[in-house]
């Protein structure tokens, strides 16, 4: 995507052959405001209406070596192409050439430009003294805060230069202009040293160890409150997963106490061998005592409903609205002379005599003992 920056021609100065020589500030770290159709044409973000979308330039990008270097021998033009410069139009458009970069104080990325167009050089003496950058970037689209503090929903990247242009009013602002300063013989030799970026000098300070370039106040200032920032919404973050690592300790140990409660209710609900003796005795004296009073008794009673049947039967209605122990009382006492039915051996089959199993046997023996004695004296045949 190609866009269009203002930047400032600073002291421009006249040559031995008329060429106006200036060192110009050429980009600058901070926000940059474009419209919806130049950030996002076909509305893929849904931006393309908008009349101002802030867009962010960060220092590591202004800054880049790859980024200055792209600009150096690169045409300037007297007013903005419609189209990108190349080999097959430069001499149409070409109106002087870029011959340097280097870095500034303040957050500038200053070029040395050599103006060698009558036209454009008259131009500039006419007042006509901002310049805008011509370069293709990549857009990135996010939530992003300039160095400037602005809130940004794009920020700039790989920026590639293309021309740098001459215009009436540029987007960088009247810092970035053409200034007035004195005519000399020859080209100043700063332009011809700085055909070479110059590599900027970088102070850090290290703080909650990450390193930060203080070199600019300003971008200084907002790079560490960003960090500062950060720092304390992770420490909130963390301080809202420990306080619910101990809401959930403390509730897994209530919920342990309540396991074992529960298993201890169990263990003591659970009746010992003795009391299931009793209690399968007490069921039996109640069915053989119901039955005396000729209540009918099946499998499914339990000794409670046994005993409600028999209180019923014997009081009738005066006992329907009676509590368990209220007919308890009344069963023991209706029961309290009931003989249970004498249990009979019922026959099974038709009756047999059997004998005693020991007197058989010896019979047998004895009848076997003669057989023995007599054998010898059986006649031969």
């Amino acid at each position: 995507m190609l866009f269009e920056d203002r930047l400032t021609l600073d002291a421009p100065r006249r040559t031995q052959d008329g060429y106006l020589a200036v060192r110009a500030k050429a980009a600058r770290v901070g926000h940059y405001e474009y419209t919806g159709r130049d950030v996002d044409p076909e509305n893929k973000h849904g931006f393309r209406d908008q009349a101002i979308v802030k867009v962010a330039r960060e220092a590591d990008q202004v800054f880049d070596k790859a980024s200055a270097h792209s600009f150096i021998g690169k045409p300037i033009t007297n007013d903005h192409p419609s189209v990108p410069v190349t080999s097959a139009n430069w001499k149409d458009h070409a109106s002087g050439t870029i011959m340097g970069a280097k870095w500034e104080e303040g957050g500038y990325l200053s070029f040395d430009l050599m103006l060698t167009d009558a036209g454009a050089i008259s131009a500039v003496e006419g007042g006509k003294r901002e310049l805008s950058n011509g370069y293709s970037c990549d857009l990135v689209r996010g939530d992003f805060v300039s160095a400037d503090g602005t809130a940004c929903p794009f920020k700039q990247t790989n920026i590639r230069g293309n021309h740098v242009a001459l215009v009436d009013r540029g987007r960088a602002g009247p810092e970035c202009a053409i200034r007035d300063a004195a005519v000399c013989a020859s080209a100043p030799p700063q332009i011809f040293d700085s055909l070479t970026t110059q590599e900027k000098p970088v102070k850090t300070m290290l703080i909650d160890g990450l390193t930060v370039d203080i070199s600019n106040a300003d971008t200084a200032q907002a790079t560490i409150a960003t960090i500062l920032a950060a720092r304390d919404a992770a420490n909130t973050k963390a301080a809202g997963l420990e306080t619910q690592v101990s809401t959930l300790t403390a509730e897994g140990a209530t919920k342990d106490a309540k396991i074992t409660t529960l298993e201890q209710q169990v263990a003591d609900a659970k009746p010992t061998p003795q009391q299931l003796r009793d209690a399968g005795k007490a069921l039996i004296i109640a069915v053989d005592k119901a039955k005396a009073l000729g209540v009918t008794v099946s499998d499914e009673m339990d000794e409670a409903a046994i005993m409600k049947a028999t209180v019923d039967k014997q009081m009738g209605d005066a006992a329907k609205d009676w509590t368990a122990d209220q007919i308890a009382a009344s069963f023991a006492v209706l029961t309290k002379d009931a003989k249970p039915a004498q249990q009979q051996v019922q026959p099974i089959g038709t009756p047999r005599t059997i004998g005693d199993a020991a007197t058989a046997v010896s019979a047998a023996r004895t009848a076997w003992l003669a057989d023995k004695q007599g054998a010898y004296r059986a006649t031969a045949n």
